[in-house]
């Protein structure tokens, strides 16, 4: 497993990870888990950001005498510690006692707890199931829902044997979902193409 995070806030329905290394975020829609004893808590990436970390003091532009933006991080080395990336995963499911559930766990996730990106092996055997996607879909978040559902199927469909296969599957079950709402069921399944 690679631990690539720490959860640093945390709620039912999402954790907030602060990664180990500045702009190492899992992709948009990537499978992480973090653990808490006996139990595999399962997020899905939504949303990535870095800022300072003084609550409400920005960085300010240092590159204007620098050829490239390596320079500037070169010249100010102390930026690396004046700055932090971190993630929001959206909770969609947990394993426990080696019973994968896709619906929400009964307790958050544990401030301090290690952030993972999920094996190939992981993503598929929790991907066998299509139920998660009714968290994704009637949640809000900072990103668009259908970019986020269309990046998670993307990234998942890659550990499936038949990527093709798998999409045309995740379509099948968003179609029913989504019942009249054709627009977003056309975003979404646009989202699919690499």
């Amino acid at each position: 497993m690679q631990k690539i995070a720490e959860v640093i806030e945390s709620s039912t329905t999402e954790f907030t990870a602060q990664c180990y290394e500045l702009y190492r975020f899992p992709p948009l829609g990537a499978l992480v888990k973090t653990v808490d004893g006996t139990v595999d808590m399962y997020g899905i990436a939504c949303n990535a950001m870095t800022s300072g970390i003084e609550p409400g003091r920005r960085p300010v532009a240092r590159g204007k005498d620098e050829a490239n933006e390596e320079g500037v991080y070169q010249t100010s080395p102390q930026l690396v510690k004046l700055l932090r990336s971190e993630f929001i995963a959206l909770v969609v499911g947990y394993r426990k006692e080696d019973k994968l559930f896709h619906y929400l766990p009964p307790d958050p996730a544990r401030i301090h707890g290690f952030v993972y990106l999920c094996s190939s092996e992981e993503i598929k055997d929790f991907s066998r199931s299509f139920a998660f996607l009714n968290i994704v879909l009637n949640t809000r978040l900072p990103v668009a829902i259908e970019e986020v559902t269309g990046a998670a199927l993307r990234q998942m469909s890659a550990a499936h044997d038949d990527p093709h296969h798998f999409l045309v599957a995740a379509g099948k079950e968003l179609a029913v979902m989504l019942g009249s709402d054709y627009n977003r069921l056309r975003i979404i399944l646009d989202r699919f193409k690499r």
